[in-house]
């Protein structure tokens, strides 16, 4: 008899390591990200708004390639080309390296990123039915996790979050930031140009070629990489597909038909670990100064703003939406398939991490403006909606972690207890010593099994009900 799948479980302790160090650079990339957010409100609402709107208004670029355009679109289409390049680089190393390549683990974050889109669209749609006036393209925006933003927040209020959940909100946001760019492409090209389309496939494709054989020209992968994204752009799908496709061209393993020295990680890790800090660190902040500056005008402001249903819709869609979306995902799979919750974890646990899930920013305000009009008094209305959804449910996310914070620092303690000092987390081993994927019980699924320790190592506390 098998043991029972376990969600949330710790996974190896390489993945751990790698999961942390890029964690790491997220919260610090969140907490430019919301001061560059913070900054735009400020200066859009002071006495010197007006030259907030004429630097983001600001043209440059040759208008011969139709590539004129103002400093705020540049950073919606330019900017997050390269964040959605990291997201591919994570996204392809997930589904051939990492947790998604195996089913029974790709399952649980794969539905309730489905799950997180599904139920804010249709709380979404509920709310604007009757409101008209192409209110409904916006069914998307609050079907976004932030996953930079999430993790600021997590480092604000210093909560010891379990590496399992940190995991799955990693590969939650980046199956969400999947599904995100699949709808942008699908739903928000407003007229197709096939000529350019086809001729961006040449540029894709050399860039694909040199990068499986590990050439790493910067000379000659930035232009390619560029020209791609100025024939997609030309072809009328949002340019921020382009940084996914290049993605999914980059090797996550090193071939290992030549041998031993062959084997190891692919070109794909180099370039995240280069392009990354770039992404978290400067593109993503600059397009938070850039797509946040919007003018409340005040308390009245912001009332009138959420009178609109389409900001009532966001605020309902990433609040409500994501926390019974991605919790009810989570139920389904262990109703369905007889998994558990992993035994230190509970369900409050699940309905915090969804609602930190409701922490749409980035890519909410990109669609915002793909569906409404970059400045349109809507797009405005869709700023104040996705500021309001996005703090409330980051505020809800807080308590309820932090309220839960005595387990997790528990359970963070039990994860840097090394007894035998070979460098590997006990709770990583088998009794054997071996590094293992997940942390379950024996074949039997005898529950004790888990406090009997090896010889020589002292019993794990038992966690809390």
């Amino acid at each position: 008899m098998t043991s029972p799948t376990r969600l949330f479980s710790r996974g190896s302790y390489p993945e751990a390591k790698r999961i942390t160090a890029v964690l790491r650079k997220e919260t610090v990339g969140g907490i430019l990200l919301i001061a560059g957010a913070v900054i735009a409100l400020i200066w859009a609402n002071s006495p010197w708004s007006a030259a907030y709107e004429s630097l983001r208004d600001t043209r440059i670029g040759p208008a011969s390639l139709h590539l004129d355009l103002t400093l705020g679109t540049w950073a919606a289409d330019g900017l997050l080309a390269i964040f959605f390049f990291v997201v591919g680089l994570e996204l392809k190393r997930e589904f051939v390296a990492g947790d998604l390549r195996e089913p029974r683990r790709a399952v649980l974050p794969v539905a309730a990123a489905i799950g997180g889109m599904v139920v804010p669209a249709v709380l979404f749609v509920l709310v604007n039915l009757r409101t008209g006036d192409g209110a409904l393209r916006g069914w998307a925006i609050p079907t976004a996790t932030d996953i930079a933003f999430a993790l600021a927040i997590l480092a604000v209020i210093s909560t010891h979050l379990p590496t399992a959940l940190r995991t799955f909100l990693l590969t939650l946001a980046v199956v969400d930031d999947l599904l995100a760019i699949t709808v942008i492409a699908i739903f928000y090209t407003s007229a197709l140009a096939v000529v350019p389309l086809l001729l961006a496939m040449v540029p894709l494709a050399v860039f694909g070629f040199l990068v499986q054989k590990r050439i790493r020209w910067w000379w000659l992968l930035i232009p390619l990489a560029v020209l791609t994204w100025v024939l997609m752009h030309e072809s009328g799908v949002h340019a921020t597909v382009a940084g996914v496709l290049l993605a999914f061209t980059v090797p996550v393993v090193r071939s290992q038909a030549a041998g031993g020295p062959d084997a190891g990680p692919g070109l794909a890790e180099h370039l995240e670990h280069r392009i990354r800090p770039i992404s978290a660190g400067f593109a993503v902040p600059v397009f938070a100064f850039f797509a946040a500056g919007v003018t409340i005008g005040g308390l009245d402001g912001l009332v009138e703003s959420l009178s609109d249903p389409v900001a009532i819709g966001i605020v309902v869609g990433l609040v409500a939406g994501k926390t019974i979306g991605i919790t009810g995902a989570t139920w389904l799979v262990s109703r369905f398939t007889r998994a558990q919750l992993d035994e230190s974890l509970g369900w409050p646990d699940v309905i915090g991490l969804a609602m930190l899930a409701g922490i749409g920013f980035t890519v909410s305000l990109l669609i915002g403006a793909l569906a409404y009009g970059e400045g349109s008094l809507r797009d405005e209305h869709v700023k104040v909606g996705v500021l309001v959804g996005t703090l409330t449910a980051a505020l809800l996310a807080s308590v309820l972690l932090r309220l839960r914070d005595r387990r997790y620092r528990r359970i963070a303690e039990e994860e840097t207890v090394d007894v035998d000092a070979d460098g590997v987390p006990d709770v990583y081993q088998t009794q054997d010593g071996r590094q293992i994927r997940t942390v379950e019980a024996d074949a039997d699924h005898d529950p004790d099994r888990r406090d009997i320790p090896p010889p020589g190592r002292p019993a794990r506390p038992s966690a809390d009900s």
